[in-house]
């Protein structure tokens, strides 16, 4: 490696694991919701705001603006893959956005239907997150995706839904460089490459099994042609404890997904956030796209985004405070939920939903198939 100024580790000596070997928290086919099962009871002013909430959906389809979901990684493990996909199938979803551990439950479940592990009892014996499938597919699905100019989500997809991908030779790559350094692909194109002769890759079908797919939103979404735009952090993934992990494959397909999630954002007129169980990636990533949406915007003579809904569902209280009293003040702890200040100060129409994901996606698609 690189002498550097500060010692680091080799992860290339990092042990993984097979897959087979970990115990699973939990099994698809035991908590996977089928989107013809009655949705649960819900109280009154909760079967309101999502009677109101599919009528606005319907709307907001109707005249072609956004309707966008983004959410964490428990609506997955909740067994939720199901419900999310029934929304793409039937056109109510133009855009999807999660972060890296949706992916990674999203693509155990396809693969092996299974997902999820004991932290407490990997970790300390180092073995958390150490597993060969997740890390190898994952990694290789991203870094291949990205020499072709593919975001994360669309890479990750793909390989689902194709049972695998296709690997140039070291030779194509090479000459692909040599004949054009200035390509916007070359840098990607090099880490290809690096990582096959690094690695010893063959060329040609790499092909991964994923018999439990019709569970993976990642697939679905990829099926259908609607955007899933993948948003993580470096160092905040399972797949970092993977020989193979390339922290700029990942940047550079996250970079991707980041402009085709801001491209999304521009078509909020009259449209729909739904922001379901992700109280730090979602607001995060939303408040930059949809500044961005609004400069470019302002650059070309249009108006600001205006007549777009927010909606948050989470499980947690909320921090209790009245937004619609405005912002509350520094000293008081409501103040610091990102997952309502970011949001609120982005106008439109905002609106707080405590409910578990599965309770609220099921009764959402049970009335939107109403008609």
């Amino acid at each position: 490696m690189i002498a550097l100024p500060y010692s680091r580790i080799d992860p290339r000596l990092l042990e993984v694991f097979p897959l087979q070997q970990r115990t699973n928290i939990a099994r698809i086919e035991e908590v996977a919701i089928e989107p013809a099962s009655l949705p649960p009871a819900i109280g009154p002013q909760l079967e309101r705001q999502i009677e109101t909430l599919a009528t606005d959906i319907r709307r907001a389809r109707a005249r072609g603006a956004s309707v966008m979901l983004t959410y964490g990684a428990h609506l997955v493990k909740n067994g939720c893959g199901l419900l999310v996909n029934t929304l793409i199938e039937n056109g109510w979803l133009t855009h999807l956005a999660t972060q890296g551990a949706g992916v990674i439950h999203d693509w155990e479940f396809a693969f092996l239907g299974a997902s999820g592990e004991w932290v407490r009892d990997n970790a300390p014996v180092g073995r958390f997150g150490s597993w060969e499938e997740t890390g190898h597919w994952l990694n290789l699905a991203v870094i291949a995706g990205a020499a072709e100019g593919l975001g994360f989500g669309e890479a990750v997809g793909r390989l689902i839904e194709a049972d695998g991908l296709d690997l140039p030779s070291a030779q194509e790559l090479r000459a692909a460089i040599r004949e054009d350094p200035d390509h916007e692909l070359t840098a990607a194109r090099a880490d290809l490459l690096q990582t096959i002769e690094q690695f010893g890759l063959r060329q040609g079908r790499q092909e991964v099994s994923h018999p439990f797919r019709r569970h993976s939103i990642l697939g679905c979404a990829h099926r259908h042609r609607v955007p899933l735009t993948v948003h993580p952090g470096i160092g905040y993934d399972i797949i970092v404890n993977h020989p193979l992990y390339h922290g700029g494959a990942i940047g550079r397909a996250a970079t991707t997904d980041v402009r085709l999630f801001t491209q999304s954002v521009d078509g909020l007129d009259g449209g729909i956030y739904l922001s379901i169980g992700s109280a730090i990636m979602s607001p995060q990533v939303f408040e930059k796209a949809f500044s961005a949406a609004n400069n470019l915007r302002r650059r070309a003579g249009r108006p600001f985004l205006q007549n777009h809904r927010i909606v948050i569902v989470d499980i947690q209280a909320g921090g209790g405070w009245d937004w619609s009293l405005g912002e509350p003040p520094k000293n008081h702890p409501e103040y610091y939920l990102r997952y309502c200040k970011s949001f609120y100060r982005m106008g439109g129409i905002l609106q707080y939903l405590q409910c578990d994901n599965r309770v609220f996606l099921a009764n959402l698609l049970a009335r939107l198939k109403v008609e």
